[in-house]
């Protein structure tokens, strides 16, 4: 039986790794973490994140050909294919610092199999990593091989939260680096007979090593661009009476450009897309590309400038102020149809409503109070890094409480923010929230999901990103 082990059971680990397992009967497939907690909870009815589809994946072969351990040395001893798919966060301090990933775990987990292999190991990098952090792994597991042969491929994730299992059962490529020698084509043939098990060999796209490192990278990086596109597009709109919505759809109708990716927001988030975009202005930089360098950053900017509109929109509405107001958030989670956190565009916007002194009271269907309390306490980039999993500090949480449902958020509010498009929060009663809320009441919507006529017609003053103005709005000065 062949054996699989991905040292790493989180977003990209566990689901990939599930899988594998249900796809491939024969294949024993190990997920492994020091985190005790984690892993118990992978072999609990409470899994560690929230992703639709996962929770059967899981339940139907965990324990026949999936396991979850902490034994992490026996098990990549064992493995004849070994996943990383460890953080690569954005380095907080030192060379590179606000931009370059942090390959500290990276480096470890080389370190750690060179360590205890035994036999021949084909690598994978499951992360996603700078260009030619491979040639840096080889290194470090040539010079302890000890006898012991080694290939490195990369097989970057290009899974979307909210549909990551999904996306593994169909997903629109697989891809596969590995080096161009004779050992490493048959590395990379090991590695996609196991996807063939499931996935067409037209979808398997082999390709060498930098250019599937990159790959990703570049990924990430257009996606993020269309947003930050049609966010900027967002702010003309406004002030030109436009609708985004409408423009979008013309936009998306011309087959060269598409639909995807054009819905306009308070904002992009999620663990990859800054990271990524950052990590490639790095590259770039250190490459001599300066104006490449300045035109990926410029997708960073709009975006942080997206939120920092929005925070503005709200207070200068509310005459200027929102000190000793209460604002219900609704949505912290970064996008619907998940629990995670990193980036999301509630945070910067919390905290910029937390710094005009406003009260917040957020609900979110599947992320709980510890967790809001702990993002709004970290500072930028700390998201990834071992002070992710200390207890939140004081901080703004006298500011902040965290409650059950979206009506109790809004009861007594003087503004309702809408920073996630979770289905529920278009099906809400807004004429009972309009009767609980102080006067005038608003509704700044970030995510267009709100029926922006209808509530009008209710008596909110709304505000809905990249749509023509409310007449309540237009008088005021114009929001940059």
């Amino acid at each position: 039986m062949v054996k699989i082990c991905c040292i790493g059971a989180g977003y990209v680990g566990g689901p990939t790794m599930a899988v594998i397992a249900v796809k491939c009967p024969s294949i024993e497939v190990a997920v492994v973490d020091i985190s005790v907690s984690r892993i118990q909870a992978w072999n609990s009815d409470q899994l560690p994140i929230y992703e639709p589809g996962l929770d059967e994946v899981v339940k139907k072969c965990r324990g026949t050909n999936l396991f979850f351990s902490t034994d992490v040395e026996r098990h990549v001893a064992e493995a004849d294919i070994v996943f990383v798919s460890v953080n690569t966060p954005t380095k907080t301090r030192g060379l590179g610092a606000g931009k370059a990933a942090d390959l500290t775990y990276w480096e470890s987990a080389a370190r750690m199999i060179a360590d205890v292999s035994k036999s021949d190991k084909i690598v994978v990098e499951k992360s996603t990593v700078p260009v030619k952090t491979a040639e840096a792994i080889e290194r470090i597991l040539t010079h302890n091989s000890k006898g012991i042969k080694y290939q490195i491929l990369s097989n970057p994730e290009f899974l979307a939260e909210g549909t990551a299992i999904q996306d593994l059962f169909n997903p629109d490529r697989v891809l596969i680096g590995g080096r161009e020698t004779a050992d490493g084509k048959k590395a990379v043939d090991a590695l996609k007979s196991v996807y063939a098990h499931w996935v067409p060999e037209d979808r398997i796209l082999c390709t060498n090593l930098w250019s599937a490192e990159l790959s990703k990278l570049a990924a990430n990086a257009f996606l993020a661009q269309r947003i930050s596109s049609v966010n900027a597009m967002s702010a003309l709109c406004e002030a030109t009476g436009a609708d985004v919505a409408q423009v979008a759809h013309a936009v998306g109708t011309d087959s060269r450009i598409g639909p995807k990716f054009l819905k306009a927001s308070v904002g992009f988030g999620g663990s990859c897309f800054q990271k990524d975009i950052l990590n490639l202005v790095y590259i770039c930089e250190c490459n001599g590309l300066a104006e490449v360098a300045g035109y990926w950053r410029q997708v960073i900017k709009v975006n942080d400038y997206q939120k920092s509109r929005f925070v503005n929109r709200v207070v200068s509405s509310m005459f200027n102020t929102v000190a000793g107001k209460k604002v219900a958030i609704l949505g912290f989670a970064f996008k619907k149809d998940t629990g995670d956190t990193r980036e999301t565009a509630a945070i910067d916007v919390c905290k910029g409503l937390i710094g005009d002194k406003a009260h917040l009271s957020i609900f979110d269907p599947q992320v709980g109070e510890a967790q809001i309390q702990k993002d709004l306490a970290l500072n930028k980039f700390e998201w990834d890094h071992p002070a992710h999993l200390q207890p939140a500090a004081a901080g703004a949480a006298k500011q902040v409480s965290v409650v059950r449902d979206a009506y109790e958020a809004a009861k007594g509010a003087h503004a309702v923010c809408v920073m996630t498009e979770w289905e529920e929060f278009k099906g809400l009663d807004y004429g009972r929230i309009y009767e609980g809320m102080q006067k005038p009441a608003f509704v700044f919507d970030g995510r267009n999901v709100v029926d922006v006529e209808k509530l009008r017609e209710i008596g909110f003053i709304v505000y809905s990103i990249g749509k023509p103005l409310d007449p309540w709005l237009k008088d005021l000065p114009a929001v940059a």
